[in-house]
């Protein structure tokens, strides 16, 4: 964009008008944090439903999904709920255990087939596209159990069977279809750190194992849809990427340099590969190798075959992205020319902040900064061939709201303004930028088990009442603003 015009739009400035006609407007959840019933009509064990029941509990509250929203039993109250936002679509999850409860086609859950046929149909008849997507993190036990889930080159073909029952069950009446959520979120604090589910820890080779078979059990999947589905379904189908944007701490070359790494080991870890060319960027191998190599070691990056680059390059049909937050970075050496223990972060050479000044929410790593949302949408285009974008998940918890009662839990004053900057940002870089933004989906439809955080964190558009046995869904002030941004399409003047 021209120089003068951004110094007239500034980052904090709004914009009135309305987004394209047919943008598409949606709210989004996923399988294990909403639909409980864990154990329920064949489902198998998730990794997740193994890790909240370790004990002591890694969860905070030793909180579990055992129940969550109870979506199972009440997914007409899902639906009934999202007819009243005036949404267009709603983007979940299926449970990759409900359908296949070890993992694989030994072993077909028929009941929990018909509990997605049955969600769909009430979806379709209401008016509301579904948007699947395959795997937001409940890996089937079993697969981790017997195999090491995504650190097994195996899982592709157990990934690729799974997604191809779901087009043949399911594609007749899908036409957006996800293959993995945040796969940056399964890979480090999955294998890498040990933090999330399945509590893995490998600080040296993990991280880079399990993005590799991310990224070849996606493009197999996408590879699988285009050849035999997509001529008869006319669906589409990619994967959703997260990131932070990095804001450089200082304006020295060091900082912003640091700012280019961070961007390369986050979001370009999986865009560049399935983007730009089918392999890791010549950033990531380049910091690996000298790290190895400072301590005397070959790269620790497993390096995709030149037939596997030919699979992975183009393996999209849209950007998803989820985006929330701002980060600062800034310049940290991890070389001391010792053989220190390697590691994901210490490849990275960065060290990152929150700025003080940043609107805070109830979660230590979230804090109001919409920006951020222009800017990542400006580099994705200028980087990744101008792709369509459809942003898959954007929302916020805010301070105090867990505690909140009566009225008080309902006025949420703060996410009404979250949604309000973050989406006038998507508008700037349709109308200023020239983004090819198709959609936004609201994270999250209601309140329900966010991971770690057990019900600590509300995120919800509607909230829910945990003490409830039904859990009713009682829609926000925030709710009623979303609503008014679709039915207006936009911000009027």
């Amino acid at each position: 964009m021209d120089g003068d015009v951004f110094e007239k739009i500034t980052r904090d400035d709004f914009i009135h008008g309305q987004f394209p006609e047919n943008f598409m407007w949606g709210a989004a959840s996923a399988a294990y944090q909403i639909e409980g019933a864990w154990n329920e009509d064949g489902k198998g064990e998730s990794i997740w439903d193994h890790y909240c029941h370790l004990e002591p509990s890694p969860i905070r509250n030793h909180d579990t999904g055992d129940v969550a929203c109870n979506s199972y039993h009440y997914y007409k109250k899902d639906v009934e709920i999202l007819k009243e936002l005036g949404v267009g679509f709603y983007r979940f999850s299926l449970s990759w255990p409900r359908i296949l409860p070890n993992g694989t086609l030994s072993c077909i859950n028929e009941k929990g087939i018909d509990y997605y046929n049955k969600l769909i149909d009430e979806l379709v008849s209401s008016g509301v596209q579904p948007m699947i997507t395959l795997y937001h993190w409940d890996l089937p036990q079993t697969l981790q159990t017997h195999y090491g889930g995504w650190l097994n080159d195996g899982i592709q073909d157990f990934f690729n069977d799974y997604a191809r029952l779901c087009f043949q069950r399911f594609g007749d009446r899908v036409k957006y279809w996800i293959t993995l959520n945040e796969p940056w979120e399964v890979a480090i604090p999955g294998y890498c750190r040990g933090e999330t589910a399945p509590g893995h820890r490998d600080m040296a080779k993990g991280a880079y194992i399990a993005a590799k078979n991310l990224i070849l059990s996606h493009a197999k999947a996408w590879h699988t849809y285009d050849k035999e589905f997509r001529a008869t379904q006319h669906g589409y189908i990619s994967i959703t990427i997260d990131s932070s944007w990095p804001e450089s701490f200082t304006a020295s070359n060091e900082d912003q340099m640091a700012s280019e790494r961070f961007l390369a080991f986050h979001l370009d870890l999986f865009a560049h590969p399935i983007f730009v060319n089918g392999d890791f960027s010549n950033i990531v191998q380049h910091q690996v190798l000298k790290h190895c190599q400072a301590a005397g070691l070959e790269s620790r990056l497993p390096r995709f075959s030149e037939e596997e680059r030919k699979i992975v390059k183009g393996s999209h049909d849209f950007f998803g992205l989820n985006f929330y937050r701002c980060q600062l970075v800034k310049h940290k050496s991890s070389l001391n020319g010792m053989k220190t223990p390697q590691s994901f972060d210490k490849d990275r050479e960065t060290e990152e902040f929150l700025h003080s000044s940043w609107p805070r929410t109830d979660a230590t790593w979230l804090r109001m900064t919409p920006f951020g949302m222009r800017r990542i949408l400006k580099f994705i285009k200028e980087n990744y061939g101008n792709p369509r974008i459809i942003i898959t998940e954007n929302g916020c918890t805010q301070a105090g709201e867990h505690d909140a009662i009566d009225e008080n839990a309902l006025h949420d004053y703060f996410r009404v303004d979250w949604y309000r900057r973050y989406l006038n940002e998507v508008l700037k870089a349709i109308k200023l930028d020239g983004v090819d933004v198709a959609g936004y989906m609201a994270w999250s439809l209601m309140d329900n088990m966010e991971w770690n955080d057990g019900y600590s964190l509300r995120f919800g558009l509607y909230r829910v009442d945990f003490e409830d046995p039904q859990r009713k869904r009682t829609p926000k002030l925030s709710a009623r603003y979303y609503k008014k941004v679709i039915q207006d399409n936009g911000f009027l003047a």
